[in-house]
């Protein structure tokens, strides 16, 4: 005699209360993934805006400096240069002094120089020493000029903040899976005796597997969903309130959150609902009784 299919019913009020709290546990987990992406687009940020100067002799004339910022931004540690003049330096200077210098020393005081903006890779001490070594190889660069102390400063507080967000994302996870598995298995715990029963009449383990498999899926997929609309509109709300985090809240990071909170959400929804249904299908009638 063949097995009817057993009914579960998908939406009941289990389904609502176990969608309800994987969505909130799945908004943790995304906010973690969140700072995680966020922190690493931030440091590559604040990396890249960190300036050194070079000091050109005002033997160097203006057409060979040129030549030399042209040269520097075939560099592959270059993103970005600024040349600024004599004239320029002197201008920002008595703008920011209220005062023109040149009018009580009877010279400009100033020199040529080129602001240089790294990529991220080679914002660090040991890099800028090595690429120092090579800009001073031209006779007309009086000084190279970098704050080595913020450097190392900022290098080290991006290490430990990513380490600590990388430790709690960990902690997170076990977490997380620890608190939707205790829900999906007293979900599952309830129909424990309708588990029994299908073996009784003969039902092999796949076809009674099948439709709980098939409503925690549902529940990973609803829950990931919820919690991904309510990320992108926090996301939406922090750049609609201030638009430079655009450079750090960028849509790939937001994409990648959205992936990672759906993929967990259904992974961990389905693993957990199968570890818990073959324990009750590996147990025995009269232990239904005693747990």
């Amino acid at each position: 005699m063949k097995a009817k299919h057993h009914s579960v019913s998908y939406f009941d009020m289990q389904f609502i209360t176990s969608s309800i709290s994987t969505t909130l546990v799945l908004l943790l987990l995304g906010l973690v993934v969140f700072f995680v992406l966020a922190a690493h687009n931030l440091s590559i940020y604040v990396k890249e805006n960190i300036n050194f100067s070079i000091l050109i002799s005002d033997d160097m004339k203006e057409s060979e400096i040129l030549k030399l910022q042209k040269k520097l931004d075939k560099e592959a540690f270059v993103k970005e240069t600024e040349y600024i003049s004599k004239k320029q330096a002197l201008r920002e200077q008595t703008e920011a002094m209220g005062t023109d210098p040149q009018e009580f020393l009877g010279y400009n005081p100033f020199t040529a120089s080129i602001e240089i903006k790294l990529h991220s890779d080679y914002a660090n001490s040991d890099s800028i020493a090595k690429i120092e070594k090579l800009i001073k190889k031209n006779t007309n660069i009086q000084e190279v000029l970098y704050q080595k102390d913020l450097i190392d400063a900022i290098n080290d507080n991006i290490r430990n903040i990513s380490l600590m967000l990388l430790g709690l994302a960990v902690i997170l996870t076990f977490i997380s899976f620890a608190l939707i598995n205790n829900t999906i298995r007293l979900a599952i715990y309830s129909k424990r005796f309708l588990i029994h029963t299908m073996k009784l009449v003969g039902a092999s383990w796949s076809f009674i597997r099948r439709p709980f498999l098939r409503r925690n899926f549902w529940i990973g997929v609803l829950s990931a969903a919820v919690a991904d609309g309510v990320l992108w509109g926090a996301a939406y709300w922090l750049v609609s309130y201030e638009p430079d985090l655009i450079r750090v809240i960028t849509p790939n990071v937001m994409l990648l959150v959205s992936v990672s909170v759906l993929v967990f959400g259904v992974l961990i929804t389905w693993l957990c609902a199968l570890l818990s249904i073959n324990k009750y299908l590996k147990m025995k009638a009269s232990t239904l009784y005693y747990i």
